[in-house]
């Protein structure tokens, strides 16, 4: 499985994205309202300039206490973002995610951002490729027995 079959079963098309400059309460915010771990940190909507987790949000809360809320979430963000391509084989990407100790990847095609995947994402299109396996071999068994 690819990547881009990842995406195109998801429920929600495109990528909520926030810019660096915006409040770490306004991202806190708009994971609350959306539900979701991460937001990917873009000044253009476009290019993928960090990306703010959960995770960076609630360590620097428990660092700097409430504080944190009147920074930006240029502060915050991690620079440093593993990306995936359409094309990438879903197997690899979760090893990557589990390698890196994180849940959220951001998937570029030619240095622009066309989606975002979590690790949630991965594991559930892994559990149906699997189940598709089991059947088809089941399958295989009850004809020839």
């Amino acid at each position: 499985m690819f990547v881009t079959q990842i995406l195109k079963s998801k429920a929600t098309t495109g990528v909520l994205t926030i810019d660096p400059n915006a409040s770490v309460a306004d991202a806190v915010a708009e994971l609350g309202a959306r539900k979701i771990g991460a937001l990917v940190v873009s000044t253009d909507g476009r290019r993928t300039a960090g990306i703010l987790s959960e995770r960076d949000v609630v360590r620097e809360l428990g660092r700097a206490g409430q504080t944190v809320l009147d920074r930006t979430v240029g502060d915050l963000m991690t620079t440093d973002v593993q990306v995936c391509s359409p094309g990438d084989d879903a197997q690899a990407i979760l090893a990557r995610m589990t390698e890196g100790r994180f849940r959220h990847m951001p998937v570029e095609e030619d240095g622009l951002l066309v989606g975002m995947i979590s690790l949630g994402d991965v594991v559930k299109a892994r559990l149906s490729e699997v189940s598709m396996e089991k059947d088809a071999l089941q399958a295989m068994i009850a004809g020839h027995g």
